[in-house]
């Protein structure tokens, strides 16, 4: 048998399990496991610049391409504690990633040593298994455990903290003769299937609902083929976007509260039968759910058996991978295709994309300040179907969903259900890292911007080029919008008169400044008419000096986007002046008929 350190051993089980990247920050307590990575070769490490954004690198990373394992490192205490937002993100969006945290030595864990915190316990809410190794010849159970579990049913985090002197103790272990342990998934049975495609051909109206897990299983040409057999109109969620494309015959729009399309919550309010594939009924895709849910049948397809009824109770449940259930989906509908036994949808198909000519927001402003709108216009003439889009939250966000165009599977890659502020950069550079040669635009407000700005200087670093859009109001724009039924605006104000730079009135940091200061390129606009030069710029300057390049659109201070103040999706508000001419949304999908 081979000897070797469990440090050692655990990076080599990295490998095995096809890790080849990892993102963390050093310190005394993990730095035997640094040793082993420097020893072992085979993974490349990005230094992060907050053990924070190393996590969210690693979630980045992993959404990119199926099979991936983000894995974010860092030393003991507050490196583990700083991870937590990022587990916790990776846990509501079913994101698979590994953090690895050192420790205090065994011996002196309880006594309140420097860095000793207990972060198996402060970490397990939010992962599917956080264990601190007190045992050194029990590290290789613990990271093949560690693999299979955050692979297997609903995919999520894992943190093993590993205490220095585990770290260093020598244990009996055989690398050639690793092997990962089986995966598990749940499969639907054909007689489930059966019986869910018999509600749904007894329907007049009925929709797809598919959400992030079927991104996440790889099941996106299975849910298109499905989808064309039966005729059936698809409303992705925010987090299942780009897996049909938007412009299919068959896309309906999204769905909402905020990142939802005036046809996509039409079409759904005349639906009379959902099957919700990887969803999880989100509240800001739902809304108020007697209003969802009335005079509608729902069948839901979850790979985690207690996600069915979490919600709502639908009216028939499967537990079952997405792409097991698909792939069954796609046989029953193609036997009764060819024996003529589906019904014809062409006209409720029809009738979806009639609303999609008619039903549109207008994105064509010419104001000074800019209006948002227009960014995301010309963001959609610059930035192709190859574009991989990165953001989190905010006003920002919710206009680019409304307003932006994705046509593949892994090209929109939103934090979904923890939306932290200062995800965006670390995320986009994950994402970069994954996949050098793409198109990465990230997308952010000021806020956003600058929680976490210090990761920029890790793709100068490094060299990992993206394009960085940034729309600034020197505003909370989306608390703002949510305090007006409150009839306050209080503390969500960001402007102030930045005694370094005068030229920028009221709107405070001079963001320029500063990414030019953390080794990174910036343009800002302010005329609307120069946005498409300067994206066209951004994508030349990335791929010439291969680091970040920011664009910096100056915004009018308010501007109030479109979404629910009842939390009813057939209330939604159209604060701004809707599309009633051609030329008022010339990037829309389909041309606004009049």
């Amino acid at each position: 048998m081979a000897r070797m350190t469990a440090a050692r051993a655990a990076v080599e089980i990295l490998k095995r399990e096809g890790v080849s990247d990892a993102f963390g920050v050093p310190g005394a307590a993990i730095n035997p496991f640094y040793a082993a990575l420097k020893a072992a070769g085979g993974i490349h490490h990005t230094l992060a610049r907050h053990v924070e954004g190393a996590s969210h690198m690693a979630e980045g990373y992993t959404r990119t391409r199926p099979g991936n394992i983000g894995v974010c490192i860092g030393t003991s205490g507050p490196a583990g504690t700083d991870m937590i937002t990022g587990l916790y993100s990776a846990t509501g969006d079913s994101v698979p990633i590994l953090c690895v945290t050192g420790q205090a030595p065994t011996s002196v864990i309880h006594k309140e040593d420097f860095q000793a915190v207990d972060i198996a316990s402060i970490a397990g809410p939010v992962t599917k298994m956080a264990v601190t190794v007190l045992e050194a010849a029990q590290v290789p159970g613990v990271f093949q455990q560690a693999f299979h579990l955050m692979r297997s049913g609903r995919p999520g985090p894992v943190l093993v903290d590993l205490p220095i002197d585990v770290q260093l103790t020598e244990i009996e272990f055989d690398p050639e003769t690793y092997e990962p342990l089986p995966v598990y998934k749940p499969a639907a049975t054909r007689a489930q299937i059966e019986k869910a495609i018999g509600m749904l051909n007894a329907s007049s109206r009925p929709l797809i609902v598919a959400g992030g897990g079927v991104i996440n299983a790889d099941a996106a040409e299975l849910l298109v083929e499905f989808a064309e057999l039966t005729g059936t109109p698809v409303v992705p969620t925010l987090m299942g976007w780009g897996a049909l494309p938007d412009d299919h015959e068959l896309n309906a729009g999204m769905v909402g509260l905020q990142t939802s399309h005036r046809y996509g919550n039409a079409t759904f309010l005349e639906s009379d039968f959902v099957l919700g594939i990887g969803n999880r009924w989100a509240n800001r895709h739902t809304g108020k759910l007697d209003v969802y849910t009335a005079g509608r049948t729902f069948v839901h397809v979850d790979i985690e058996p207690t996600q069915i009824g979490r919600i709502f109770a639908p009216d028939y449940g499967i537990a079952s991978d997405a792409k097991a259930a698909l792939e069954l989906f796609v046989d029953v509908a193609r036997e009764l295709k060819a024996a003529g036994s589906l019904p014809d949808r062409s006209a409720w198909a029809a009738s979806a994309q009639e609303k999609r000519s008619t039903l549109q927001r207008r994105t064509h402003f010419d104001d000074i300040p800019i209006k948002p709108q227009r960014v995301y216009e010309e963001m959609n003439k610059a930035f192709g179907p190859e574009t991989r889009y990165v953001s989190t939250i905010g006003l920002s966000q919710i206009a680019g969903a409304q307003m932006l165009h994705v046509y593949r599977p892994r090209h929109w890659i939103n934090c979904g259900q923890a939306g932290p502020l200062g995800w965006t950069i670390p995320a986009a550079l994950g994402v970069a890292k994954a996949d050098p040669e793409a198109s990465v635009v990230a997308l952010s407000g000021d806020y956003d911007f600058q929680f976490m700005i210090e990761e920029l200087a890790v793709g100068a670093q490094h060299r990992i080029p993206y394009v960085h859009v940034l729309v600034n109001n020197a505003y909370l724009g989306l608390i703002r919008q949510a305090q007006l039924g409150l009839d306050i605006n209080f503390q969500v104000n960001l402007e102030f008169e930045n005694i370094n730079s005068p030229e920028l009135g009221v709107y405070g940091v001079d963001h320029v400044k500063v990414v030019e200061g953390l080794g990174c390129k910036a343009i800002r606009v302010t005329d609307p008419a120069d946005l498409g030069t300067a994206f066209e710029q951004a994508k030349k300057l990335a791929a010439e000096f291969r680091v970040p390049v920011v664009v910096e659109a100056i915004l009018e201070r308010v501007t109030n986007i479109s979404m629910s103040r009842t939390n009813d999706i057939g209330e939604v508000v159209e604060f701004e002046e809707i599309a009633t001419e051609p030329g008022h949304a010339p990037t829309s999908i389909r041309t606004l008929k009049v």
